[in-house]
């Protein structure tokens, strides 16, 4: 189960010619790929909303029919992680780099720069600025990850099949799964796999680069970004050979730990009752709001259309584009819980600390910006969050902090992905060789490098969303395969014995 399949190969060989195309054709393939990211957007908007709030109905269905009794594993099978460690793992491969690129600049814009519907700067563009990015982080995101990581799950650990998309896909096609067709789905999942964690890479490193700019006035430009996916890719080359349980499991509840930390640090100097009156009117206004938002896509109202189109459908896009990975990682350290417990983990935990952060950070930044402290909205995204600490007490430590957690988190997310990367390229194994592990460690890295140098980071987040639409398909058979499966597993009527 070992042996690298061919599925590798050509997946490869089809990077080779995207980054290709990247770095000799830039300007085209930008403009070709955000031309076709556009028409994806307008053209299928519907049913990205469609499909992210019939996953939120079905997860809520699965929580409470009788299906939720079922063990992901052997009736006796328990987890092989605390509850605590399974959470921390969910939120730093999930999206936890993004909550602190996005913590105080999402809802700052929201508010500041460009409203969904409010006026800029009102009281009523701070509460739809907080309702919606809890909307566009929450309960819709983690439906998805939930229900594609539970057909992965069920179908690896009840089931026995290989941790493969195309495995699930059984039920439906059967051996046919086995041949191209099942190749196909497999070498998809490993392109929009690989593409998403170097966009993230690439992020990262700008980020990374922008707060030691900051803080040390470290130079701007490729240079100190190759330096630094360079010490990143060896920090997580070397957590991805140690294992499962040991690198990826202490990065974790390390990241959970000064992710708090930091949060604690916002929460007790930011505008501390202010943030728990936000959070908790957000709470319920997105809960309030929750069925209107869900279905909205303004057909008759072409500025409203244009911010979905750059927010909310961009996100059902790009979440969709990271399932392969996020999913499949989850399914991996959720190997005996219940699938009840494993529903209402994967979309309560990671739902409720991104409100509390989003809480904390964008309500204290729109609370600067408010009070006239300074202009964050001037500020690149990359560099709102310093630009926030620098209005409070403490500031250079806090942005110290901030640094090491995005480095953290960078860290984890791509010692994950190597993981989830060896173990699509090799049958489905769940202990991939580190030599795979260590070949796509360095395939990540090189992609964002090279395309960092030429400035394609745009055009490689266009790809990765186009590359959405298809495997958006292939999540809904994965639904149907599993509610086939799953039907199945009806408990049989004991028979009475008559003595």
């Amino acid at each position: 189960m070992r042996k690298i399949s061919n599925v590798f190969y050509i997946t490869i060989g089809l990077i080779i010619l995207a980054v290709g195309y990247g770095v000799l054709a830039k300007d085209n393939f930008e403009a070709v790929t955000t031309s076709i990211k556009s028409f994806v957007s307008s053209s299928f908007g519907w049913y990205y909303m469609l499909l992210l709030s019939f996953l939120l109905v079905l997860s809520v269905f699965v929580i409470f029919s009788p299906a939720g009794k079922i063990r992901l594993g052997k009736d006796d099978d328990r987890p092989s992680f605390s509850t605590a460690t399974w959470i921390a793992m969910l939120f730093s491969a999930g999206m936890g780099i993004g909550l602190v690129f996005y913590g105080a600049a999402e809802p700052l814009s929201h508010y500041a720069i460009n409203p969904a519907t409010a006026e800029p700067n009102t009281d009523a563009a701070f509460k739809e600025a907080m309702r919606y990015t809890f909307f566009h982080w929450g309960l819709h995101v983690w439906a998805m990850y939930g229900i594609v990581a539970l057909s992965l799950a069920y179908f690896q650990f009840r089931k026995g099949e290989p941790g493969l998309i195309s495995a699930t896909l059984k039920p439906i096609f059967g051996k046919k799964m086995e041949g191209p067709l099942g190749g196909l789905i497999d070498v998809i999942a490993i392109f929009a796999t690989a593409f998403g964690v170097a966009t993230s890479l690439g992020f990262g490193a700008v980020q990374i680069n922008a707060g030691l700019n900051y803080l040390f006035g470290f130079t701007i430009g490729f240079t100190s970004q190759l330096i630094i996916i360079a010490i990143v890719t060896v920090l997580f080359i070397m957590s991805a050979w140690s294992g499962l349980s040991k690198g990826i499991k202490y990065l974790s509840n390390t990241n959970l730990i000064l992710a708090l930390a930091l949060l604690g640090f916002v929460l007790i100097l930011g505008p501390t009752l202010l943030i728990f009156d936000i959070f908790t009117d957000s709470l319920g206004g997105y809960l309030a709001n929750l069925v209107s938002m869900s279905f909205r896509t303004a057909p008759l109202n072409a500025d409203y259309r244009d911010w979905l189109d750059s927010w909310t459908i961009f996100y059902w896009a790009w979440w969709i584009s990271w399932a392969p990975f996020v999913s499949m990682f989850i399914a991996r350290v959720s190997k005996g819980r219940t699938i009840r417990e494993f529903m209402i983990g994967v979309m309560l935990a990671p739902t409720l600390l991104s409100a509390i952060w989003f809480s904390a950070f964008g309500t204290t930044a729109i609370n600067i910006q408010r009070e006239g402290v300074a202009d964050l909205a001037k500020a690149s995204t990359e560099l709102t969050i310093f630009e926030m600490f620098n209005t409070m007490p403490m500031s250079f430590i806090a942005s110290v902090f901030a640094v090491i957690l995005i480095a953290s988190f960078f860290i984890t997310s791509a010692d994950s992905a190597t993981f989830v990367l060896g173990m699509q390229s090799t049958y489905g194994s769940l202990t991939p060789p580190n030599s795979v592990k260590i070949i796509w460690g360095v395939i990540q890295s090189a992609i964002a490098i090279i395309l960092l140098s030429v400035n394609g980071l745009t055009a490689l987040q266009n790809t990765i969303i186009i590359a959405a639409l298809p495997f958006s398909f292939i999540m809904l058979l994965m639904v149907i395969s599993l509610i086939k499966a799953l039907q199945g597993e009806r408990p049989k009527k004991k028979v009475k014995v008559r003595e």
